[in-house]
């Protein structure tokens, strides 16, 4: 099962305990899983989804609001779908034509029927009825990533016009949603994971928000111990070359001059790097007595370094 099927399962399994608050998630989820069929005249309703849980929440929820006893199926496995349809056919005698109305998908407009072009603004007058409308929507057209893969929360819109109505809903949380178009279609999404965990709490879909988070920790702290051992790695190496170039040094004067030239200071630094060549250079300042500061046996080796340079020219 998908993170997205295991957030529908979870909201199935509460309902909304407003009657305004049925018909907002009624209409939601009418408006985006539902089609409508016309028979002589007369309206029916075809609502499709591939989840069953979502099926049979939502046949209870017609049932208790319209009482109208929607007829379960299963359809045809779509050719690009990951698994079979399910459908809800809600026929004229079932009141589907006032079904269509109540939850404002059909208008009258100049004195005949016709679609509502976006969602209904009477249904969602209230916090509590626009976060139902806004679950019906999600169990109807929604998904969001496996966080372990990536972070990212999406609305599938058949409109233009309908997909502004449902970013204006899901930023009238305080959240940030945007939209594109993809493929003829609209989507609203969510990208930020602080923005997902919102949209979550917002749903009510409070098991899998712990889920998400308990994920996003762990990706946060590997992701961090990852940083951790590469900047550890990093300084390993630098430290590395470091005393590799001071001992290139060292090895030049003596050579070209022998140790015991060097001023005692310089000489002292000189033969601390060649018994310990493989230390730091802040563990090497530790070795002496009394312990030097970083910056003071960093200066040193710069003096060396000079003196060496000057040799090698002097070898050209």
């Amino acid at each position: 099962m998908s993170f997205a099927s295991d957030v529908k399962k979870e909201l199935t399994q509460s309902q909304p305990d407003k009657k305004c608050c049925t018909l907002a998630e009624i209409a939601g989820f009418l408006r985006f899983a539902g089609s409508i069929l016309i028979t002589g005249g007369k309206l029916s309703i075809k609502i499709t989804t591939e989840n069953p849980a979502v099926a049979r929440a939502f046949i209870t929820m017609i049932k208790t609001y319209f009482g109208a006893k929607t007829a379960l199926s299963i359809g045809e496995t779509a050719p690009m779908a990951r698994g079979r349809l399910y459908e809800l056919v809600i026929t004229p005698e079932m009141n589907a034509e006032q079904i269509l109305r109540e939850s404002g998908i059909l208008v009258v407009r100049e004195g005949n029927n016709a679609l509502a072009e976006g969602l209904d603004p009477e249904l969602m007058k209230r916090r509590c009825c626009r976060k139902a409308m806004l679950r019906g929507i999600f169990m109807a057209a929604g998904s969001i990533s496996d966080p372990e893969k990536a972070y990212h929360m999406e609305i599938v819109c058949g409109s233009e016009y309908l997909a502004r109505d449902v970013k204006k809903l899901v930023n009238s949380f305080g959240l940030r949603a945007k939209y594109l178009e993809r493929k003829k279609r609209y989507v609203v999404y969510i990208k930020e994971c602080e923005q997902i965990i919102d949209f979550l709490n917002i749903l009510g879909a409070h098991g899998q928000l712990f889920r998400f988070e308990d994920v996003r920790i762990t990706k946060e702290l590997r992701n961090k111990t990852n940083r951790i051992s590469n900047c550890d790695s990093a300084n390993f190496e630098r430290t590395v070359n470091a005393a590799q170039r001071q001992l290139a040094d060292i090895r030049t004067i003596q050579a070209a001059r022998g140790l015991e030239s060097l001023p005692p200071k310089l000489k002292a630094a000189a033969l601390m790097r060649l018994e310990n060549p493989e230390v730091s250079l802040a563990e090497l300042a530790e070795m002496f007595e009394p312990p030097l500061k970083k910056s003071g046996i960093n200066h040193r080796f710069l003096r060396l370094e000079q003196m060496a340079a000057e040799l090698r020219g002097q070898e050209r």
